[in-house]
This record gives structure tokens, sequence and C-alpha cells, in this order.
């Protein structure tokens, strides 16, 4: 089946998608022309940053918690194949491909993208944290979603 992650190494996959998004946007908010796309991505540079504090404090508690499974390692390997098809897994990630982007619309459209799949991710990661944790969790996906749409119109202005 492969590496399956442990609740533990979910968050820090967590941590490093954070990261690279906020490389990613930091990169982009000196790079772009767009003065309005330029405070979107310094803001959301921001933001990743906080998430990473966030996904931090929440490894404390992690490793108690074993989330409800049909079969052994399900859930675990569910977060493994989001977590292989994820780019920004990757260290180091975020602040290449923003390097490699030519115009500001395609670096809306690949902050959307990374948006979308941290709402994935996250929803998925919702099951691997203990109840208490939850409202956490759901406070980041509600701030992913808050910057899907403030990249959705961005999109549309430019």
């Amino acid at each position: 089946m492969g590496n399956i992650f442990s609740g533990s190494e979910i968050l820090e996959i967590g941590v490093q998608i954070e990261k690279n998004g906020r490389d990613f946007y930091d990169t982009l908010a000196k790079q772009v022309k767009n003065p309005k796309a330029q405070g979107i991505f310094g803001f959301l540079a921001q933001e990743e940053e906080k998430h990473i504090v966030v996904f931090q404090n929440l490894l404390g508690s992690i490793e108690k918690h074993e989330p409800p499974e049909s079969y052994a390692g399900e859930y675990s390997a569910y977060m493994n194949a989001l977590a292989k098809e994820y780019i920004f897994t990757q260290e180091d990630k975020g602040g290449y491909i923003a390097r490699s982007i030519k115009t500001d619309s395609e670096a809306v459209r690949i902050g959307i993208g990374f948006e979308k799949d941290s709402i994935i991710f996250y929803e998925g990661l919702k099951k691997m944290v203990p109840e208490y944790d939850l409202k956490v969790v759901s406070r980041l996906i509600a701030q992913e979603q808050k910057h899907l749409i403030q990249l959705t119109e961005l999109r549309e202005s430019l």
C-alpha cells in the first residue's frame, strides 16, 4: 500500500502546505504588476504564516486521537493519496512555482487551485484530529474558502 502517515505526519504535511503557500504568495506579491493583486497576495502570505502556527499548535494533541475506520489504516491511506497528488506538499515548491509564473492571471489561476486543494486536504484532516480541535480546523477551512473567494474576485477584475 505504500507509506501510511500518522496523524502527526498529516499535520506536518499541513505545515509544509502552508509554508509553500506563504512562499508562493510572498513571491507573487513581489513580482506581479497589478497593485490589487500585490495587496491580495501579500495578505494571503501573512495568512499562510498564521496557519503554520495553528498547525504546529495542533501537533501537540493529534497523537492521542485515532479516527474511526472501516479497516486499519484506511484514513491514513486516504490522506496519503491526497498528499501524493498535492504539489504543495513538496518542500520549497511554493517559491519555485511562483517564479515560473509569467502573468498575473496565471498567478491567480494557480492560487485558486492551491486554495481548492488546501480545502480538500483540510476537510480530510478533520477526521484526523480529536473533536476538541475540529473548530480550529473548521476555522482554517473557512479562511481558505475566503481566500478562494478573494482570488476569484481578483480573477474577474484582471
